[in-house]
């Protein structure tokens, strides 16, 4: 089995919050120990360049050769352009809630996410737990984006 598998069944195995429709979340006692960005193996939004949303309308794997540090925290591009714009414009290209589900954000929850489960709005990147929990997120963005902007960044710690 995958790390990347074997640690997003671990994470899920452990919890102990209900669920969120078709998705688990991280109850807010155990998100005191979450890192402000969603890290999985080692790195920042699975290993995915962030930049690549918005340039290539979808997800592309980042390589280690452009990795960069941001803000302690190693990110992977696509190619050397990609980091290039994200260095002069983190904010811009950065996952919202640091690449956590913003749909479980909205719920006042932490939750891992995919690459595959991701919508620009407004010029702003969100990442989801699923493709199905993406479509719940996407019936009223608007509304959980107002309510998930109230839990974060405060959610990370209890």
């Amino acid at each position: 089995m995958k790390t990347t598998q074997r640690s997003r069944r671990q994470v899920l195995s452990g919890l102990l919050a209900a669920p969120i429709a078709v998705g688990l979340v991280v109850p807010r006692a155990r998100a005191a120990a979450a890192a402000a960005v969603y890290i999985e193996d080692g790195v920042a939004w699975d290993g995915h360049d962030p930049v690549a949303y918005f340039t290539t309308d979808g997800p592309l794997p980042g390589l280690p050769e452009f990795a960069f540090d941001h803000n302690g925290v190693t990110v992977l591009f696509a190619n050397d352009e990609h980091r290039a714009m994200f260095a002069d414009d983190p904010m811009r290209y950065a996952p919202q809630y640091g690449g956590y589900c913003a749909y479980a954000m909205s719920k006042g929850q932490i939750a891992p996410t995919v690459p595959e489960a991701w919508t620009i709005h407004d010029g702003r990147l969100y990442l989801n737990f699923s493709l199905g929990v993406r479509e719940l997120w996407r019936a009223d963005m608007d509304g959980h984006i107002a309510q998930a902007d109230g839990f974060w960044p405060g959610v990370l710690s209890g």
